[in-house]
């Protein structure tokens, strides 16, 4: 029952990393520009944000079975319509579809933990998943590239949605509610979100995780491959593989970070991760870096950017517990959304600053393109730090609920 649901979340990981792997193939494919590629890459998030409430609700109504049978569904023609249009709006609607599906991955991963295993397992089982999703990062980088390089983009991603559509099929036939559930978790009502967000602490705090994603989703899940080709030369696997490191370090950043926090508090230690976000991917921006240094620096900042974990831990705090399951919802809705915010303001600086180059009809961005677009990054790390700071300093232990 738990095996199902994170083969789905691992490979949901492969499918967000796609554009990140194949930016000057898309932009032939759509005949598109960077700030195009920008809100071509972030509608995803938009259909992964958008999702996360419905879905959730729509688990608590209709069990795991039919509501991962219909998001693989979703995922696998989504996946296959991509690739066979070159019409842009029809890649917007399919790459916003491939969000949309996606969003079962982890709630439904975390439904079928709370149904199956015991209460006092729940925390040790979701910690698993998210290692073992992980892994879908991480092998989503060199090895999924090296197989595009050696069969071509249209079969391999031909082969991920006729995937997608087999694990369907394969969970509608075998995927079941146990006959007694041990569910931790109340029903979702949507009319708890409105009382959980009358906190102004609580929008702050959103802020904060919309603000400090964009090491993750920015600079790791699309444009860092890109960069490291255009900054030191790297062919795509080798710039693939050290940023696999980031997803490397979150395997371990969330025990790590919940460790340092037992010490230091979450606010002290989310507003820790932030200003090393801002720092170290500034850094990697500005400075030019060997290969070895790169990699370390790079699993460093996947480690800082669990500060999400944490991000959860203050929420806690903030929301009754009736509003607990509506609250993280949001917050996740609120995280990815940061995807899209940075995408698309990413892909806009770099047209701006544009020098002119083009190759095959395609714009080619020089180094200088793309350090004044991505510089944005570290700058909203910095603000987001600089908000929990705020908050640290308000004191951690009001609740307006």
């Amino acid at each position: 029952m738990w095996l199902l649901p994170m083969l789905f979340f691992t490979g949901q990981f492969v499918l967000r990393l796609w554009p990140g792997l194949m930016m000057q193939d898309i932009m032939k494919q759509l005949k598109i520009d960077a700030a195009q590629f920008g809100v071509l890459a972030s509608v995803y998030y938009y259909g992964y944000a958008l999702m996360q409430i419905p879905v959730a609700m729509a688990l608590d109504r209709f069990g795991v079975r039919f509501v991962m049978t219909g998001c693989a569904l979703l995922l696998g023609v989504s996946t296959l319509l991509f690739i066979n249009t070159q019409s842009w709006p029809l890649a917007l609607l399919a790459r916003f579809l491939i969000g949309a599906g996606s969003a079962a991955g982890f709630l439904g991963t975390s439904k079928v933990v709370s149904e199956w295993f015991p209460k006092t397992q729940y925390t040790k089982m979701i910690g698993l998943s998210f290692t073992v999703g992980l892994l879908g990062a991480i092998y989503g980088g060199k090895p999924t590239n090296q197989l595009i390089e050696w069969y071509g983009g249209t079969v391999v991603w031909s082969v991920a949605g006729g995937v997608s559509l087999m694990l369907a099929v394969i969970m509608f036939v075998f995927l079941r509610a146990p006959q007694t559930s041990e569910a931790i978790s109340e029903k979702i009502k949507v009319r708890d979100l409105s009382a959980a967000l009358a906190s102004s602490r609580f929008w702050i705090l959103a802020l904060v995780n919309l603000l400090m994603v964009g090491t993750l989703e920015g600079f790791a899940d699309v444009w860092g491959v890109n960069y490291l080709i255009s900054r030191y030369d790297f062919s795509k696997n080798h710039a693939a593989q050290i940023l696999s490191c980031v997803y490397m370090g979150m395997v371990f950043g969330g025990p790590l970070l919940a460790a340092v926090s037992r010490r230091l508090g979450a606010y002290k230690t989310i507003l820790l991760c932030g200003l090393g976000m801002a720092v170290g991917l500034l850094f990697v921006i500005v400075a030019t870096i060997n290969t070895y240094l790169l990699s370390v620096l790079f699993f460093s900042l996947g480690i800082l950017c669990c500060y999400q974990v944490l991000v959860f831990s203050v929420a806690n705090e903030l929301a009754k517990p009736k509003h607990l399951g509506i609250t993280v919802a949001f917050l996740n809705c609120v995280n990815m959304l940061g995807g899209s915010f940075f995408h698309t303001l990413v892909g806009r600086a770099m047209d701006f600053f544009w020098a002119g180059g083009v190759e095959h009809g395609i714009r080619i961005y020089t180094n200088q393109s793309y350090q004044y677009g991505l510089s944005i990054i570290p700058a909203c790390a910095l603000l987001g730090a600089l908000l929990i700071y705020r908050m640290m300093r308000q004191g951690n232990h009001i609740n307006e609920n």
